[in-house]
């Protein structure tokens, strides 16, 4: 077989001038004398090679510049609507009603984007591409802005102006950035969820979407994963989509109230008593999270008729009547720990005699003693805040897709990337435990009191308060006679005069704070102003102007008929 393709080769070898020419496995020329291997291959011919025939196939490197893929076009609108549906979508599953995302959010996200001038309106408000970026030093300088979440905005100067959206840069232009109301943000996907929520008074607070998000149940953190792949995401979109921390209670609230001005909502369907939002309702969930006996219920009812707080219309928000949109779980704590206080007395003193006397009266164990709530509560507590902490550490925050600021930097985000994932594989093997925090089952309670072994401690809700209850003319009245308070109004109380305040309290108010703070994730200086608030409703006489701030008045309590 080797003459019929060497035949038409008549080259003398150069090592030993014969003419034997064979071909090897490889199809390369050989001489069999010698075996020198020359560069002369075998010729292959294509059988079905038509001479006629004018096509010519090639192959090629290709150009070195790789264009990149643009995917369709898209606007910034469009992104959030897909955020806002994924969001609706997780809580119906969670058990929200369909109805709060066909009938209620749809609708106020219709009325968002015709009111902004983004869609829905005879003329848009959405500036072209090219429109933006005469101003791209001053939305550079103020792209932080549109999300206190979002990655820091000083070196976007070197960024490129290219974006996957048409009007990225133009949304964060000075002319967009003067319309604040009109722009949205992560954060303030949030905030409309939070509103349609309310609207469609759904028993899920603030805290509790907070929690959700927190846990990963809601998408929030990297939710820009989730857009279709269409929708390239590149350049000065990461100003937008990106966030790196979850929004408190007190901004996402700031934002639902700003969102209700800008749409001009009529008035919101009633919070009635029946609702699961009143606080005669929701303090039935807190007092059992709390771990507190089921009969302080009808004592924080009465607190809240002495202070008036009880009629719907303070709870159901309309612009003209009641504009401010109620804090449901921020007050309804206030009005536990305001009966809390009332009942125990929570200076340091009260509470423990009064357990003292509940020890020597109790002789079944059917009397609830503040001693032993503190104890079990305490223990729970630390347990819980050292789980959180734990998986706050193992939060994976980094994305499965990096939002890229700048095609520059894509390969050196790759390589971080990959590094992130070798360390922590290495890392999973030595600790023989997964360093991603594992997702449990979503729940509206913190703490669970009971028997078993998954059980956070002994439950003391069907304790009774006879010991620190006293007939008076036939009417239940709490032993302890004397209410104390900070000469402090709740307009006076900010995050940084709370750390002067704390220093004067007693340490059983301040856990009781710090208990509930955590309960609802909020901040104590946030809670403690609206405990005030509650304060000044129900004791009259709210202190005496010129008190320094820590100083204590103390009120007789009066008999509650």
């Amino acid at each position: 077989m080797d003459e019929e393709h060497t035949a038409g080769y008549k080259e003398r070898c150069a090592v030993c001038s014969e003419v034997d020419w064979g071909i090897s496995d490889e199809g390369r020329f050989y001489c069999r004398s010698c075996h020198n291997v020359i560069e002369r291959t075998k010729e292959v011919v294509e059988p079905t090679f038509n001479p006629s025939s004018s096509r010519i196939t090639t192959l090629s490197r290709g150009a070195r510049t790789k264009t990149p893929e643009r995917g369709q076009q898209w606007v910034i609108c469009e992104g959030f609507q897909f955020i806002l549906r994924n969001q609706a979508d997780a809580l119906i599953r969670l058990g929200v009603s369909p109805r709060f995302k066909d009938e209620v959010l749809c609708e106020l996200w219709r009325s968002f984007l015709q009111k902004s001038g983004q869609a829905y309106a005879s003329s848009l408000g959405r500036p072209s591409r090219t429109a933006g970026r005469g101003g791209d030093t001053e939305s550079s300088t103020n792209a932080s802005e549109t999300d206190g979440d979002s990655c820091n905005a000083g070196s976007a100067r070197d960024w490129s102006t290219f974006s996957g959206s048409l009007d990225a840069v133009s949304y964060l232009s000075g002319h967009m950035r003067r319309t604040r109301h009109s722009l949205l943000s992560m954060k303030r996907t949030l905030a409309l969820i939070h509103v349609a929520l309310v609207w469609s008074r759904e028993p899920l607070t603030l805290s509790d979407l907070l929690r959700l998000v927190n846990e990963g149940h809601v998408p929030y953190v990297n939710a820009y994963q989730e857009l279709p792949d269409e929708m390239k995401l590149q350049g000065k979109d990461a100003l937008l989509f990106r966030v790196q921390s979850v929004p408190s209670h007190q901004v996402v609230h700031s934002d639902a109230q700003a969102l209700i001005g800008f749409l001009k909502l009529p008035a919101f369907p009633p919070i009635s008593r029946q609702s699961l939002l009143h606080p005669s309702l929701l303090s039935l969930r807190y007092l059992m999270d709390a771990n507190l006996p089921d009969e302080l219920h009808p004592w924080v009812c009465r607190l809240m008729e002495r202070a008036g707080m009880a009629d719907q219309t303070l709870h159901t928000i309309h612009l003209k009547d009641c504009p401010s949109l109620p804090r449901y779980d921020v007050q309804t704590a206030s009005l536990i720990i305001v009966t809390v206080k009332l009942l125990f007395g929570l200076d340091d003193r009260t509470e423990w005699e009064l357990s003292h006397e509940a020890c020597d009266q109790d002789e079944s164990g059917a009397m609830f003693n503040p001693r032993r709530w503190f104890r079990v509560v305490q223990a729970a507590l630390s347990r819980a805040q050292h789980r959180r902490t734990q998986e706050v550490a193992r939060k994976q925050w980094v994305p499965q897709k990096p939002l890229l600021l700048s095609s520059q930097k894509k390969s050196v985000a790759l390589k971080t990337k990959r590094v992130a994932e070798q360390v922590q594989l290495c890392f999973e093997k030595l600790s023989g435990r997964p360093v991603s925090v594992q997702r449990g089952d979503p729940s509206s309670f913190r703490f669970l009191w009971g028997v078993g072994d998954s059980a956070d401690g002994p439950s003391l809700h069907q304790k009774k308060l006879d010991g620190i209850l006293t007939l008076k003319n036939g009417v239940p009245t709490p032993s302890n006679s004397t209410y104390w308070r900070p000469a402090l109004s709740a307009s006076q109380m900010c995050s940084r005069l709370y750390s002067d305040v704390e220093a004067t309290l007693p340490r059983s108010f301040v856990w009781l704070l710090q208990l509930f703070c955590f309960l609802l994730d909020v901040k104590p200086a946030y809670l403690l102003q609206e405990v005030l608030r509650v304060e000044a409703l129900v004791v009259k006489g709210n202190g005496k102007r010129g008190r320094k701030p820590g100083s204590m008045l103390r009120t007789k309590i009066q008999t509650w008929a």
